[in-house]
């Protein structure tokens, strides 16, 4: 099982990661009418660098040493700040979240694909094709 996830490396946590940013976003469409609801995103960038950089194993080998960082929330939650204030506090512009949900989506395809291509050259591989 080793070799599988060595052939799909990054990308199957990458998946999870937008997945989950689909599904905030989704959540501040769903909400763009209620009073004081908070517009949130996951800073998938920002997450995907700590994940890189957990996994490069990079530590502090003495106490003298500076930590490596700021480390970011388990789910890298971030509130969106607003362009335009709204009277109930709500910060959710349903223009720029359609835009990102849009964004999001195709880089979720994308991420699919690619995905699907690489488990398809692995089933070509075993298979002697």
């Amino acid at each position: 099982m080793n070799l599988l996830n060595n052939a799909l490396g990054v990308h199957e946590k990458a998946l999870k990661l937008k997945s989950q940013r689909l599904e905030v976003l989704a959540q501040n469409i769903a909400n763009a009418d209620t009073p004081n609801y908070k517009a949130r995103d996951i800073d998938f960038k920002s997450v995907m660098n700590e994940t890189l950089q957990q996994s490069t194993g990079m530590k502090a080998t003495s106490q003298g040493h500076f930590s490596v960082g700021q480390g970011l929330d388990a789910d890298g939650m971030r509130y969106r700040t607003p362009f335009n204030t709204s009277f109930d506090g709500n910060t959710v512009e349903m223009s720029v979240e359609q835009a990102q949900y849009g964004k999001a989506a195709a880089d979720y395809q994308a991420t699919l694909n690619f995905l699907e291509s690489r488990v398809s050259g692995i089933r070509k591989a075993l298979r002697g094709d």
